[in-house]
This record gives structure tokens, C-alpha cells and sequence, in this order.
């Protein structure tokens, strides 16, 4: 009965040690990780940009028709929409590059003018109907012609042209190299007027990018539109990218 007693107490405490050895090592991990001086690192944004040729047009058509019921003008309108279509397929526009973006009926109504300060309720004149396209223009020489065929078909309402790349991958990447770049260039800088020294890359994270028309002088109507079409200026395309650099300093 005594050995054994004696074996169990043992074994009992064998484990509580092990238990307390276990649960020492990581605050001793931890006291030792809080005694270790923190790295000195410095943190600097940089940004790149870099401007391209567009070589693809967006543009909204529209084709709006007034008349006195809903179904003369929406008649009107879908034989002009159709006549502008054909049109745009004609000069070149693929089904894929050609999606209808908008649709309207609205009611049109006078408001006649009361002389004894009453409001005579309004008068219902007629309908109106707006149908509008929007279409990629891929072949940029096209475009002024493009512009005049669908305005001399029917299309009377349009939202603006958007140059833009198909492609920008090129320029993107030039300027997240030049964002990279200035971020290192700004570093440098600043450790030298602190005194201290730029030690290795520690972290690198991309926080925007963004693609900005930026208009440049460039030759109108000359490359980009047929004599008597619409003169068009395509400018360029600037891509922005910034870049956060975390870098450590060496003393």
C-alpha cells in the first residue's frame, strides 16, 4: 500500500510540473518577444502614371420621336432605331459591340396659363419615345464617319464619347513600375535627411488605380475623320496607380 501511494503521489506531481512548464513557455516566449527592440521601419506612398493612345470609342445614341399617341411615336421611333442600326453594322459595328441602354415612353402635356390665378390642369399633347444605343467603335478612323451616317438616319440625342483602351495592361504596368520607383526615390530622400539608413522591402500593397482622360494636343480630323464627316480629337489616356512601400531602417 505504501509504494503504491508513494507511486501515484509521483506521478501526480510529475504531470503539475509538466503542466506548469507547459504554461510557463509561452509567457516566457512572450516576455522575451516584448523585451526585443521593434524594427524601425519608415512608410512612403509613391505614384506612377503612364498615358496611352486610345484605340476604342464609346458612344450613346439615342433617337427621340414626338407624336400624339404612344403607338405613332414609339412606330416612328423603332423604324429610325432600325434604320440607324443597320447603319452601324453597315460601317463595320458587330453585334457584340452594339447594346440598347436606354428606353422611354413619357406622356407630353401643356400647362396653360390661367389669367384669374387658378392652375387649369394640364393638357395632354402627345407621347414621346427615346431609345438609346450605346456602341464600341473599335476602328477609331471610322468614327467621325460613323457619327454622321447615324445623325443623317434618325439619331438626334447622344450622351457623349469616351475614349478608351481595350487593352491598358501595358501602361498599367509602366505605371505601377513608376509608382514603385518614386515610392523608393521619396525613401531615400527622406533617410538622408533624417540621417538614418533605408534598409530592405518589407511590405509592398497597391491602394488605387485609375484611368483618367487626359487630353493633349494632338491633329484633329486629319487622322480620325473622312472629309465632310464629324471632326473627332481622341487625345490620350492617363493611368494612375499608388502604391504603400513599407521599407526598415538601418542604423
Amino acid at each position: 500500500m505504501f509504494h503504491g501511494s508513494f507511486g501515484r503521489r509521483t506521478g501526480a506531481s510529475l504531470v503539475a510540473l509538466s503542466l506548469a512548464l507547459a504554461a510557463a513557455a509561452p509567457i516566457a516566449a512572450r516576455a522575451e518577444d516584448t523585451a526585443k527592440p521593434r524594427e524601425s521601419t519608415i512608410i512612403v506612398t509613391g505614384e506612377g502614371t503612364s498615358e496611352m493612345a486610345p484605340d476604342m470609342a464609346l458612344i450613346d445614341l439615342g433617337v427621340v420621336k414626338d407624336a400624339k399617341t404612344a403607338r405613332e411615336a414609339l412606330d416612328a421611333n423603332n423604324k429610325a432605331m432600325a434604320e440607324v442600326l443597320a447603319a452601324l453594322k453597315e460601317s463595320g459595328i458587330e453585334e457584340r459591340d452594339l447594346q440598347t441602354s436606354g428606353f422611354a415612353i413619357n406622356p407630353q402635356y401643356q400647362y396653360p396659363q390661367s389669367s384669374t390665378g387658378e392652375n387649369p390642369p394640364p393638357v395632354l399633347t402627345g407621347f414621346q419615345v427615346t431609345n438609346t444605343v450605346t456602341l464600341r467603335v473599335r476602328d477609331l478612323s471610322k468614327l467621325g464617319e460613323i457619327l454622321d451616317k447615324a445623325v443623317t438616319l434618325g439619331a438626334n440625342q447622344g450622351g457623349g464619347i469616351r475614349f478608351t483602351n481595350d487593352k491598358p495592361d501595358t501602361a498599367v504596368s509602366a505605371a505601377r513600375k513608376k509608382a514603385v520607383e518614386n515610392a523608393i526615390a521619396k525613401a531615400k530622400e527622406l533617410t538622408a535627411a533624417a540621417g538614418v539608413g533605408l534598409g530592405r522591402v518589407l511590405e509592398i500593397s497597391e491602394t488605387s488605380y485609375r484611368a483618367e482622360p487626359m487630353p493633349m494636343m494632338r491633329a484633329v480630323a486629319k487622322d480620325y475623320a473622312a472629309a465632310g464627316s464629324v471632326p473627332m480629337a481622341t487625345g490620350e489616356n492617363s493611368y494612375s496607380v499608388v502604391v504603400n512601400v513599407t521599407f526598415a531602417l538601418d542604423k
